[in-house]
């Protein structure tokens, strides 16, 4: 049997992942680069970078991150208290060995949310995006600033909503060894703790 053509095939197979590596690598790192240098040049001139933006008030990841219905920090308040959410739960399915059953149930509850923070987000970025245009044009006036920063708030505080109610549904579909489990994997803080996390009965 000629076993020729297979070596080859081996040796090109891993050449090419090799290759592939060495690619990804090379993007990570400058990517980190890129980051440092901006980090650099936003401590050096703080509005330099900020000035460049469509959007003054969001920055790329920012808008980014509200318009794939990411929680962008909106729920800190339940996390950092060892409530956790959908998202990261998900993440670390393994860690707290999820069954299949709570999988199927929290994927569900991420979809829900997920659907209703795209929208919202996306409004929130276009309602952004309004407010700068009216600065930059000088077409504001203190009337209209108010009216805008009501509807600006009120979207806000419905994302907001969305993020965090999807911490209080989330507990109550896993065990107290999976919570407990959860924050000491997480390492969310001292006030992340098992009194804290479990879901109060009525």
């Amino acid at each position: 049997m000629n076993t020729k053509p297979i070596i080859s095939a081996s040796l090109m197979a891993a050449a090419m992942l090799a290759l592939t590596i060495t690619g990804a690598s090379a993007q990570e790192s400058q990517h980190q680069q890129h980051l440092k240098e901006e980090a650099e040049e936003v401590k050096a001139a703080p509005y330099a970078v900020q000035q460049k933006r469509q959007i003054k008030s969001l920055s790329a990841k920012d808008v980014d991150d509200l318009s794939n219905g990411r929680g962008w920090g909106l729920a800190k308040a339940a996390e950092l208290n060892g409530m956790p959410g959908p998202v990261h739960v998900l993440e670390m399915k393994d860690k707290i060995s999820l069954t299949a059953k709570q999988i199927s149930a929290i994927n569900s509850l991420f979809a829900t949310m997920k659907a209703t923070a795209i929208p919202l987000g996306k409004r929130l970025v276009e309602m952004e995006r309004g407010l700068n245009i009216a600065f930059a044009d000088r077409s504001i006036d203190e009337k209209r600033l108010t009216v805008m920063l009501n509807e600006i708030g009120a979207v806000r505080a419905k994302l907001r909503f969305v993020h965090l109610a999807s911490h209080l549904k989330t507990p109550a579909l896993l065990s107290t060894k999976q919570i407990d489990d959860y924050i000491r994997l997480r390492g969310d803080g001292g006030q992340g703790n098992l009194e804290a996390a479990t879901p109060k009965k009525p």
